[in-house]
């Protein structure tokens, strides 16, 4: 059987399956069309809406199998499709003949807009208005003196009990309507109470107290027995205007003060019953509002010392236990919010009562324990909550967090110094390992903030330990004032080692595949940030100690090198070992290189991420860079120093200075062997050899070019330095030629030739004029030679550069 014969063949058999699996569709397609139309019929009385979704057979979905098929095969007939089609029409008839809706959902949102607004809006309004047109009418008559004092309270009780009245009386068959009236009554009860006390003195105190605890107690049960917020929110937080409205100034603060004290414990009643958020949230909101902005402005210490520290204990209490109590009675799930609130609440009150004793001489030292009573509060919170198992335990984690957080700013309040990051420090790797470990996701936020704070009174303590190296002088006695710090056997470097562990320890376990983050879901691009965070810190505190103990350990022998000698007309002159500023920034940078060495090793052994070998590639080249700038002039001043000799009566300037050069050059060869073991890493997905070559290259000729200029300084030519350099740089061009022929590498042979042409630019307009003529001839000769060679090594490899 030849190929025609099989392909004919083949096209057969395809026919065949191709014509069963037609059969198959047809069937399929009628058995799917019949249930359908049951299912229509079926459903259409009860909901005609879901009756217009057409049920879709994948199989009708499916693109044709078999392409390409000779039109002499047979084919599926246009006329059982048809058929089909009809029959499928047919069957779904009854749902597109079902009633429309459009116009009646129209008119059913017209109407309920309509009725919204005339059962709900507008008779808030109206009580709104009403109440407002007493308070202007009473205000005026006050204002012109209409009416007596006894008078205007009688008329306002009056006005008031009209409206309760009537809202008593339609409260059957009106409630919402009886709602808002009665809401408006107690709102007038409240305003004419106050002011018949505050203004007119016609009730004792203890009167007026208690007619407003009545009518607080009388407003709770009718919120709860109507159970309508409107009638909370109008008749308590409402209620927060009457002072503000009708005060003279007086500045009675006790009393404004006690007034919300008591709606606030209304407020305490009906959330231990109902927890209307939007009560507890504005009543909050306008307390603390008005505590901050008098205590900005009117606090007097003399007046208002212990009526602050009360009340603003009085309103804390009465919001935290408002908020636990309906967490514990609803078990209501707890969120962000609830975070907020709760936080808010604690720091505000923590906030007034740390200004209020800290201002204080006499209580400026119990702000430590002020702090530490604050964490007391929680912990007896979250002790209750946890032996009870009163509430869900991300609310027993909440008050336990705030524990610590107490405990964590008591720290700074009441210590000094190291010891607040000590703490900070293993606070934040505690909390970390609880919420990773024990699956807390509070836990382990609260550490974030921990970790930065951390951080930041480390830099702090480093930042005082240098300041203090530097020491004071004494001019009474001539002598510098040091406070000895013993190198690495001292507090600073213990709180670092500690400070280094913790982070150690945190990244470990961030890193670790056991345990995982809960907050993996909701945050992972924030978790992705943390990780970078974390790690950038754990590397800093890991490099920085020892450039903070070599900073102190020069600072301190700096200090101590100090002399003054009386100069010719009886001037003192100051003189310092300057040296050891140039040695103290040299070791820095010999400190660095050696540490990114070490770093370098850790990526080769452990490190399997393109990115990492990036970014190290990045900080290893501007390490080089500032090494190449600023660390290359450090030792040229050392040189120096050494040549000159100018102060080498009063110190020592020995051959170290000259030696130190090559320990720093050794450590520059350490750090470009370690880029180049991670450039020829397998898992990197591009060809790093390049970047290597740059930085290589670019090092080695900076190098040299500083080692030319060393060796001329020392040898007194330093002036032919500008000669030594173009003949340097031409014959390292010629170099990197050479290795780019050798290598097969374009880029070498590129950077070569531009490498010359920037060495005759600045030979014709840099060297030219400052050379002599002899000079000129070396230059012009050696460059010349370089320039034949290296097109001869072009024509010579021509073949080999080619290919």
């Amino acid at each position: 059987m030849n190929k025609k014969q099989q392909i004919n063949e083949l096209f057969r058999k395809l026919s065949i399956v191709e014509s069963k699996q037609s059969v198959f569709d047809r069937e399929i397609r009628k058995l799917r069309v019949e249930i359908e139309g049951l299912q229509n019929e079926t459903s259409f009385e009860k909901d005609t809406t879901k009756e217009s979704r057409e049920v879709e057979d994948p199989i009708l979905r499916q693109k044709p199998i078999f392409r390409d098929i000779p039109s002499d095969f047979p084919s599926e007939s246009e006329n059982e499709k048809k058929e089909e089609n009809r029959e499928l029409k047919r069957r779904k008839t009854p749902v597109f003949e079902a009633p429309t809706q459009p116009q009646q959902t129209k008119v059913h949102q017209k109407s309920s807009i309509e009725k919204f607004i005339g059962e709900n809006v507008i008779y808030i309004v109206g009580v709104l208005i009403i109440v407002l047109g007493v308070g202007i009418g009473v205000k005026y008559a006050i204002d012109n003196d209409m009416i007596s004092p006894l008078t205007r309270i009688i008329l306002g009780y009056l006005v008031g009990a009209g409206l309760l009245g009537f809202a008593i009386r339609l409260k059957a068959k009106y409630e919402k309507f009886s709602a808002g009236l009665l809401s408006g009554a107690m709102a007038i009860f409240y305003f004419v109470t106050f002011m018949g006390y505050d203004f007119y003195n016609l009730f004792p105190k203890e009167m007026a107290f208690g007619l407003m605890v009545a009518f607080t107690v009388f407003t709770v049960v009718a919120s709860l027995n109507y159970d309508r917020q409107i009638i909370a929110h109008i008749g308590l937080v409402g209620a927060y205007a009457v002072p503000f409205l009708l005060s003279d100034g007086s500045g009675k603060v006790m009393i404004l003060f006690s007034y919300m004290a008591i709606i606030n414990l209304g407020i305490l009643a009906i959330s231990i019953k109902k927890y209307w958020k939007s009560l507890y949230i504005n009543a909050f909101t306008l307390t603390w509002l008005v505590v901050l902005a008098w205590y900005g402005s009117k606090y007097n210490q003399e007046e208002h010392f212990s009526l602050t520290l009360i009340f603003s204990t009085l309103f804390f209490l009465i919001f935290y236990i408002s908020f636990l109590a309906y967490k514990i009675k609803k078990k209501e799930i707890f969120n962000v919010g609830d975070v907020i609130l709760m936080l808010i609440n604690s720091f505000i009150f923590y906030g007034v009562g740390f200004a209020t004793l800290s201002t204080n001489v006499q209580t400026e030292n119990l702000v430590g324990l002020f702090t530490l009573g604050q964490a007391i509060i929680h912990f007896g919170v979250s002790v209750v909550l946890y032996k009870n198992k009163l509430a869900d335990r991300n609310l027993f984690y909440l008050a336990s967090g705030l524990v610590l957080v107490f405990i964590t700013i008591a720290v700074p309040v009441q210590l000094d110094g190291n010891w607040v990051t000590l703490i900070w420090s293993l606070q934040a790797a505690l909390l970390f390992w609880i919420g990773r470990t024990k699956k807390v996701g509070v836990y382990e936020s609260l550490s974030f903030p921990l970790m930065a704070l951390a951080a930041f009174s480390m830099i702090q303590d480093w930042g005082m330990a240098i300041d203090a190296s530097t020491g004071i002088y004494d001019y009474e006695t001539n002598k510098s004032i040091i406070n000895e710090i013993t190198p690495i056997f001292n507090v600073i470097f213990l709180t670092s080692i500690i400070f280094a562990a913790s982070f150690f320890f945190i990244d470990w376990l961030n890193k670790s595949d056991k345990y995982v983050s809960t907050l993996q879901e909701k945050a992972n691009g924030f978790l992705g940030f943390v990780t970078v965070v974390i790690t950038t810190t754990l590397l800093f505190a890991l490099y920085l100690p020892l450039v903070v103990e070599i900073s102190i350990y020069f600072n301190q022998l700096l200090e101590a090198s100090r002399i003054e000698v009386i100069a010719e007309g009886g001037y003192p002159n100051t003189f310092y070992d300057y040296d050891l500023r140039s040695y103290q920034r040299v070791w820095i940078l010999n400190y660095t290189l050696l540490f990114f060495i070490g770093l370098g090793f850790y990526c080769i052994q452990k490190v399997e991420t393109q990115m990492s070998v990036i970014l190290y590639y990045l900080a290893s080249a501007l390490l080089l860079f500032i090494f190449m700038s600023a660390g290359l002039y450090e030792l040229s001043e050392l040189r120096d120093s050494y040549i000159s000799q100018s102060l080498a009566k009063y110190y020592e300037v020995g051959s170290f200075n000259l030696i130190v050069r090559y320990i720093s050059f050794s450590l520059v060869i350490g750090l470009l062997f370690i880029l180049f073991r991670l450039a020829k890493q397998e898992f990197l997905k591009f060809d790093f050899i390049p970047f290597f070559d740059f930085i290589l290259h670019v090092s080695a000729l900076w190098l040299l070019s500083a080692e030319l200029i060393h060796i001329l300084s020392l040898t007194s030519n330093a002036d032919a330095y500008k000669l030594g350099l173009s003949i340097l740089w031409g014959t390292y061009s010629l170099f990197v030629v050479v290795l780019g022929i050798l290598k097969k590498k374009k880029y070498l042979r590129v950077g070569g030739l531009v490498w010359f042409g920037i060495t005759f630019v600045k030979l014709f307009f840099y060297d030219i004029a400052a050379l002599s003529t002899i000079s000129k001839v070396i230059v012009f000769l050696s460059l010349g030679t370089l320039l034949l060679i290296i097109s001869f090594l072009y024509n010579k490899y021509k073949d080999k550069i080619e290919g």
